[in-house]
């Protein structure tokens, strides 16, 4: 994997979790919403912990940082805190 590929994975999820909230902001609630909600949010779970981990891996490997691999790391980190926090 590249940095390119992995800025586009924890970008994907971010947009995922942030489309959660907003539909959940604005009181959507179609039954075709809930069922990709329902289908999806658990991949997507186990996907933000396992790509945070591999973007965290990549950058002490690769010891370079562009500013959109930064920018996509510092969101999935951003996004994984108030993910895991809203269990709590």
């Amino acid at each position: 994997m590249n940095n390119r590929s992995l800025m586009r994975i924890n970008l994907v999820i971010v947009a995922y979790f942030a489309t959660l909230y907003a539909l959940n902001f604005f009181k959507v609630d179609f039954v075709i919403v809930g069922v990709f909600r329902e289908i999806l949010t658990i991949p997507f779970l186990l996907a933000q912990v396992v790509f945070l981990f591999l973007s965290f891996r990549f950058l002490v490997k690769e010891n370079k940082l562009n500013f959109s691999f930064g920018l996509s790391l510092v969101l999935l980190i951003v996004c994984t805190v108030l993910t895991i926090g809203s269990f709590f």
